[in-house]
């Protein structure tokens, strides 16, 4: 090569395809939640489209014997003599909070705060309790996801039951963080807040071979 000729650099030309650039992932909308069939429970959650299996028997067994141990004195005006009442106790209410929909087993709002029950399809205000019953299939998202947005959302109490553990973890919100009120297992007879009024003995939520 002869002293002082100019080598031109190669120059590499890219095309870029389509599958090249990433693209966002879609958030899910309420339309793909009702496509969901009515055998599964469907949520949105920072955006994501959950749809959960129903209920195996220890789930069902657990939600049910719950609601009426709190739902049935609850669940009554407050001049109910059957009482202590002051509260609509509702099973698996839709909550729209901003884009995310969440269905929790049990939620409850004081009639005091919702003096009345009307004719909805969901409900964008905040439950004084919420709980779920979770499942080997839920129980990460209900301890994690859900509880942030049931904290953002205002939501005061809150209770994690466990029908294989056989628990009932009670959670308080304090500030910005939610607080273990109490955490209660077996066959213990307890008073539960905000339903302290009564006595609840947790052992009948629990089929006999839950544990195994």
């Amino acid at each position: 090569m002869a002293r002082g000729t100019a080598v031109a650099s190669p120059v590499l030309h890219v095309r870029a395809t389509v599958r090249d650039v990433p693209h966002a992932k879609r958030r899910a909308t309420y339309e793909d939640l009702m496509q969901v069939p009515d055998t599964k429970v469907a949520e949105i959650i920072d955006g994501e489209l959950i749809v959960s299996p129903r209920p195996a028997s220890p789930h069902a067994n657990a939600a049910s014997l719950l609601g009426v141990d709190v739902a049935g004195p609850f669940h009554r005006d407050p001049s109910d003599p059957a009482g202590p009442g002051g509260w609509w106790v509702l099973l698996e209410p839709e909550l729209h909070f901003r884009e995310d929909v969440v269905v929790p087993d049990w939620a409850g709002w004081r009639r005091s705060r919702m003096p009345v029950l009307t004719d909805v399809p969901f409900f964008t205000l905040a439950p004084d309790w919420v709980c779920e019953v979770v499942s080997p299939t839920t129980g990460r998202i209900d301890r994690s996801r859900k509880m942030r947005i049931y904290g953002e959302a205002g939501v005061p109490s809150l209770w994690l039951v466990d029908p294989l553990a056989r628990t009932l973890e009670v959670y308080r919100r304090e500030g910005d963080r939610w607080i273990v009120a109490a955490v209660h297992g077996g066959a213990d007879v307890v008073r539960a807040e905000p339903f302290d009024a009564v006595e609840l003995a947790i052992a009948r939520w629990w089929l006999p071979d839950a544990t195994g």
